[in-house]
């Protein structure tokens, strides 16, 4: 019988990361929900493994490199492979160059705190699991984007989030050109305005919806695509 495939995900101790584990635990995935509050991961490991299904935590802070190293050492010594790596965690800061802010209102401090958990998380995670993915010949990097982030239809507003979001999709394609030649697949999703504590309780979507996409495509089978953006399961505009 073959191994389970093992999943890390950051942020996943609520919103789309905690309902990605859900869903993914249900296709027999074995599920690693990364949260910066042990407590809190433990709790949502509970809601999963109450369902009879497989789920752990892991403390897991993205804007800080040994914790990255700590929990990515973590899971490869209790399971000797990472096979699936979704980069959901991120921040929305409201306030100055915030949600509601212009670009010339954006303040340095808060380019610079968005920048470390919503591009440089996903870029340690990235470069800390690769080598596994790559020992076992396996491979799927899901991150979690939004279409604040697209180019094709870029507006005003929360200029930080929507800088970081670009960058995480350029993130994106570098990674997945660096990889085109190994069974590691790696794409952006946007999940759409999701009812979570970022999207609020006036988002048109609910968590199960927006968790849909990013379960897809770390689970993409061999001739699944790499380098691209979806929404809904179907590539959208960079």
């Amino acid at each position: 019988m073959a191994e389970k495939r093992v999943a890390l995900i950051s942020g996943a101790n609520r919103g789309i990361g905690l309902e990605a584990g859900r869903q993914l635990a249900r296709k027999g995935v074995h599920v690693v929900l990364g949260s910066r509050d042990p407590e809190k991961g433990k709790e949502a490991a509970r809601s999963i493994t109450g369902e009879g299904l497989e789920a752990e935590t892991v403390r897991l802070d993205v804007a800080d490199g040994l914790s990255v190293a700590a929990a990515v050492e973590e899971i490869a010594r209790r399971h000797g492979r990472i096979d699936i790596l979704l980069n959901n965690a991120a921040i929305l800061i409201d306030g100055p160059g915030g949600f509601r802010s212009s670009l010339f209102e954006l303040k340095a401090d808060t380019a610079r705190q968005t920048f470390e958990t919503n591009v440089l998380g996903p870029l340690r995670l990235t470069q800390a699991v690769v080598p596994i993915m790559q020992r076992n010949g396996y491979g799927r990097i899901v991150n979690l984007s939004s279409g604040a982030g697209q180019l094709s239809d870029m507006r005003s507003g929360f200029p930080a989030y929507r800088l970081s979001k670009a960058a995480l999709n350029a993130l994106t394609r570098i990674t997945a050109a660096e990889l085109a030649s190994t069974n590691i697949k790696v794409n952006a999703v946007c999940p759409g305005w999701v009812r979570t504590d970022m999207g609020g309780a006036e988002a048109e979507r609910p968590v199960e919806v927006g968790a849909e996409t990013p379960v897809w495509l770390a689970t993409l089978p061999e001739n699944g695509p790499t380098g691209g953006f979806f929404r809904d399961m179907r590539a959208i505009p960079w």
